[in-house]
């Protein structure tokens, strides 16, 4: 049970993941599970992760309305590429439990460096308008969401920061389209996760519910400034910037 000091903290940690998660259609766990453990104290790992799963799947389905709204997401796509990644999130998250939580920290911030260089090689090419999900194309979308579940899952995280690229990657959408339609995603492979990890009793329910009260109000503003940096051409250097400061935070408290 946590006091109103670090409750009105998790509200504070909320409204910045909302605001991310509405910024850049994921990554709201980048946030979410360092915040859990180095600024509120959250001694378990695992519950650490099973707490930030369920509250960034909220937080990611009110952002997912926001874009919704403006009509940047592929629904589509969107579901095709949730329901695959679902089968391969829960097989993930219990895969997670097994291994030392201090190493899936470590391991977790190496792989968002990956991804991040990745989207920064690729940030010229132009998005397709509006891309069909079809025969063509369907495999790629279903293959690199049932890989992208299960890596969202082993880590505990809505996997926003693997989705959005991973979208790009197999129908070519625009930057702003995959931010929105990752958010459909971030919301089912999240809610999987928690699902699997309150199962086991590894979720601080109230700590989740100070975390979703904050993210409300940051979502709104993320999807505002989505929209303004997207115009501007600078959407995927937010993103990777924000992944390359927090994997480096996460590295120096690991080791």
């Amino acid at each position: 049970m946590h006091d109103l000091f670090h409750l009105f903290l998790g509200a504070l940690c909320g409204g910045s993941i909302g605001l991310v998660l509405g910024l850049v259609g994921g990554g709201g766990s980048i946030l979410a599970l360092p915040m859990m453990i180095y600024i509120i104290g959250v001694g378990n790992p695992h519950i650490a992760i099973g707490t930030s799963a369920l509250s960034v799947s909220a937080n990611s389905a009110m952002a997912l309305i926001h874009h919704a709204r403006a009509k940047t997401v592929n629904w589509s796509c969107g579901l095709i590429f949730a329901a695959s990644g679902m089968a391969g999130a829960l097989v993930g998250a219990k895969a997670g439990m097994a291994v030392d939580g201090q190493k899936l920290l470590l391991l977790f911030a190496v792989i968002m460096i990956v991804v991040g260089v990745s989207m920064l090689r690729n940030r010229r090419q132009d998005g397709v308008v509006d891309p069909k999900c079809d025969r063509r194309n369907a495999p790629s979308v279903l293959g690199i969401g049932t890989a992208t579940g299960a890596m969202s899952g082993f880590f505990g995280i809505g996997g926003g920061f693997l989705i959005v690229p991973g979208l790009m990657r197999a129908t070519r959408m625009r930057a702003i389209d995959a931010v929105g339609t990752s958010l459909l995603a971030v919301t089912a492979f999240g809610v999987t996760t928690a699902a699997s990890y309150a199962l086991s009793g590894l979720v601080d329910w109230s700590l989740a519910g100070a975390f979703i009260l904050g993210g409300s109000a940051g979502a709104t503003l993320g999807t505002r400034l989505s929209h303004r940096f997207s115009r501007s051409g600078s959407l995927l250097n937010v993103f990777a910037g924000l992944i390359f400061t927090v994997a480096a935070y996460i590295i120096f408290r690991s080791l």
